[in-house]
């Protein structure tokens, strides 16, 4: 039902949300970050040791305090209200204008220019994940460029499984958590990375403490060598770490 919704509208909405919530933490002096980000340390930490009893506790205590203060702020009660709203609204205009499917029949003589195009959707490599460590498989696996986001864990991507085609792409936006990619020696790199806090490794040679920067480093024959692959990163804390293998 909320697919019958304008982009327009929903924009609307959530820009008046992201004005709301810009009042909010102005006037919160700032209370609300440093209480989120803790609580997503809490989280993170719980995670990490999940299979011990005080990861567990840390976790949830994070999980459920961070929900309780996102759920108390009044832009997050706006963006429910509005929601609930929309949704009955669409409820009721799909009671009076039900949608009808007809179907189209094609005339096999009929002359026309158009084309019809074949389309095959392909699985992707992997899926989005708020939580928890991502990996690729240990056996030999079919590539697909990568381009995921997620929250808290660790994120693995081990190349030496699978056959390179002469340009792949690795795009990853993470929260929290570290990110080590493991590369083939015979292909070319190109690293465009962005952090507020964490480290940076390339090939064990170029490591840097990152501060609120933006980073892209190249190997001297990625212009014309081939297989290449292209690794584009974005975190807010945490290292990330580019291997050979």
């Amino acid at each position: 039902m909320f697919k019958r919704i304008p982009t327009r509208t929903f924009n609307l909405i959530l820009m008046i949300t992201m004005v709301i919530l810009l009042f909010e933490l102005m006037f919160s002096g700032g209370g609300i970050i440093f209480t989120a980000l803790f609580l997503g340390f809490l989280m993170y930490l719980g995670w990490k040791n999940y299979e011990s009893v005080v990861g567990k506790v840390l976790f949830w205590v994070g999980a459920v305090s961070l929900a309780l203060n996102v759920l108390s702020m009044v832009a997050v009660r706006f963006l429910f209200i509005a929601l609930i709203v929309l949704f009955f609204l669409q409820y009721r205009r799909s009671r009076k204008e039900p949608d009808y499917i007809k179907p189209r029949f094609t005339e096999s003589g009929l002359n026309t220019n158009e084309q019809v195009e074949t389309l095959t959707e392909i699985k992707p490599l992997f899926q989005h994940r708020f939580f928890g460590d991502l990996e690729t498989e240990d056996v030999p696996y079919q590539w697909r460029d990568v381009n995921i986001h997620g929250a808290f864990g660790d994120r693995v991507i081990d190349l030496s499984n699978t056959v390179i085609p002469e340009e792949a792409v690795i795009s990853i936006r993470h929260f929290i958590g570290n990110i080590i990619i493991y590369v083939p020696y015979e292909v070319e790199v190109s690293v465009h990375h962005s952090s507020v806090f964490g480290r940076l490794s390339i090939f064990q040679q170029h490591e840097m403490k990152l501060m609120n920067q933006s980073v892209v480093y190249r190997t001297e024959n990625f212009q014309q060598g081939k297989p290449r692959v292209k690794i584009v990163t974005s975190i807010f804390s945490g290292d990330i770490e580019v291997k050979r293998i």
